[in-house]
């Protein structure tokens, strides 16, 4: 079983390099117009895609949407693949994080993994929430499947699978409506590649 892990289209905050986190963004008219690029592209294929997965959070609902009206695939929204939530830092850059909260940003620049903003959560609590919500999707479905989410998470995910630092995790953040391919195999739990944790 193949998922195909979707970034969800361009939002303003994308755009101007604001944290959007647990915030509920729209799509910009350049999201909008990549969503449909992208399902056209999807239909185009010939990939197998039975249904598609989406977290709840409208960028990522409107984009998903679209790939179904283009694949005539049925939307299925699950709760656990939201965007990481960055607290008291949404709607800041990184620049005015640093600015405004020197000593949390050094904290979590020093535990990029456990850290977590006020009011907010870690990288961790993010992987544990996704990975058990992509485990129930591949409970539930044994055909392959698209996954619309966010950055952070495909991130994360990649970072997990390849047993990165989360300081480098970087390099695995993909771009708006970006399709990244992840075999089931390498997402279920236990493994020697996934986490342990009391979450899952």
């Amino acid at each position: 079983m193949i998922l195909y892990f979707i970034r969800h289209g361009q939002t303003d905050w994308n755009l101007s390099g604001r944290i959007q986190g647990s915030r509920n963004c729209k799509l910009n008219e350049t999201g909008l117009r990549q969503s449909e690029e992208l399902g056209k592209t999807l239909s185009e294929s010939g990939y197998a895609i039975s249904r598609v997965y989406s977290s709840k959070q409208k960028r990522a609902l409107k984009t998903a949407s679209i790939v179904c009206d283009a694949i005539h695939a049925p939307l299925f929204p699950v709760s656990g693949l939201q965007e990481v939530n960055f607290g008291d830092w949404e709607g800041l850059t990184w620049h005015e994080v640093k600015t405004r909260y020197p000593r949390e940003f050094a904290l979590w620049q020093a535990d990029t993994r456990y850290s977590r903003a006020h009011r907010g959560e870690s990288y961790q609590d993010m992987l544990e929430r996704s990975l058990k919500a992509v485990n129930k999707i591949i409970e539930e479905c044994r055909e392959d499947v698209a996954v619309v989410t966010h950055g952070a998470v495909i991130m994360g995910l990649l970072s997990n699978i390849y047993n990165a630092a989360f300081d480098e995790a970087g390099k695995y953040l993909k771009g708006n409506c970006s399709v990244t391919p992840i075999d089931s195999a390498l997402l279920t739990y236990p493994k020697g590649h996934t986490i342990t944790c009391s979450a899952v």
